[in-house]
């Protein structure tokens, strides 16, 4: 056996030193997207679940912040880039800015659903989560068709499930992490029995339906909003969720990913409806017909209308709008001169 000479030992030392100080100096990047139903509490989970004291703003379009977090005493902090998209779903087509080539690598989407109002669940979250996975699928398709010869080449992996993921051949997992989670808890708990059960089932249906996790929340509880932050700190910043497991419909929902089955959720809640009669295409156009029935969507008007941010009034400035006033008022009457004088033009012949 060769003699370790003190020299010879302190050249070890010194490179497993270097070498734990290459591994702390990496620092992580994740992306985060927040979306939801409109006024459903995004801004005011992502302030808590950054512990910011400050008051929640409405969100204008889209916009973004960033969350650090060290690993370690005298460690580089890892970053979270956190999107948040505002107006519900009248701003969908915005999700291209946070899901990018760069982004998908790391990215998590985050569905906030104001359990207050359910008759606007199923369409605000169908929709949303349509934009955002038509999104990422542009952006893998585009990854996959990068030249073998370009600087740097974005391809991301697509999501993989374990092979004992419950009913993973029945399910459509969402190509990325997803979480889902039920905003306002406290004036949820106030609804009917079997309307709290039509709605837990339905959103635990959709929940493992995309292979994602499920949490109702209310920024009005510590305990909840505890777990909440445990949730959101795995995606944002790789930290353990924990374990914690609540399927009880009389309770507040708490599901991890893979913890959920079809056959623990059960068939849809409906009592006054033959099933048979409703003629789905498929389990999941079912479960929709069937909580259309209970909670049928009202604000299909509503949605094309605010379009337009500017005509929205969570974002009303009445300097700004009696100005902009106006200048359509103004932009109109130009616009019945140009056609007077256009009309009163005698062609040359």
């Amino acid at each position: 056996m060769p003699k370790i000479t003190s020299d010879s030992l302190w050249e070890l030392a010194a490179a497993e030193v270097q070498q734990q100080e290459s591994e702390e100096e990496t620092v992580s990047e994740r992306t985060v997207f927040l979306m939801g139903s409109k006024a459903g509490g995004k801004t005011s989970i992502l302030l808590r679940c950054l512990e910011r004291d400050e008051p929640p703003k409405p969100t204008l379009a889209l916009e973004y912040t960033f969350g650090r977090r060290a690993r370690g005493h005298n460690t580089p902090k890892d970053i979270a880039h956190l999107w948040e998209l505002g107006g519900g779903t009248s701003l969908s087509d915005l999700v291209q800015i946070p899901i990018t080539p760069v982004s998908v690598g790391s990215l998590s989407v985050i569905l906030v659903l104001d359990l207050s109002k359910p008759n606007d669940l199923w369409v605000t979250s169908e929709k949303l989560l349509q934009a955002a996975q038509t999104q990422v699928e542009k952006v893998f398709s585009q990854s996959q068709k990068t030249k073998p010869g370009a600087k740097n080449p974005v391809r991301p992996a697509a999501r993989v499930l374990p092979k004992d993921y419950p009913d993973r051949e029945l399910i459509s997992p969402f190509p990325v992490p997803l979480l889902i989670i039920g905003s306002k808890y406290d004036l949820f708990q106030e609804f009917d029995s079997e309307k709290k059960k039509v709605v837990s089932k339905t959103l635990r249906f959709i929940a493992h339906y995309y292979a994602a996790s499920l949490v109702f929340t209310s920024i009005k509880s510590e305990s909840l909003m505890s777990k909440t932050k445990s949730f959101f700190s795995h995606l944002a910043f790789g930290l353990d969720r924990g374990k914690t497991l609540s399927s009880d419909f009389s309770k507040t929902l708490i599901i991890p990913t893979g913890s959920d089955s079809f056959s623990q959720i059960g068939p849809p809640s409906v009592t006054d409806v033959d099933i048979t009669s409703l003629h789905a295409k498929n389990p999941k156009d079912l479960w929709r017909k069937v909580y259309e029935h209970v909670f049928p969507h009202q604000n299909a008007g509503e949605q094309k209308e605010l379009k337009d941010p500017s005509k929205d009034p969570q974002y009303s400035e009445p300097q700004i709008d009696a100005m902009r006033a106006q200048k359509d008022q103004e932009l109109e009457q130009y616009k019945k001169n140009a056609a007077k004088s256009w009309k009163g033009l005698e062609l040359e012949t």
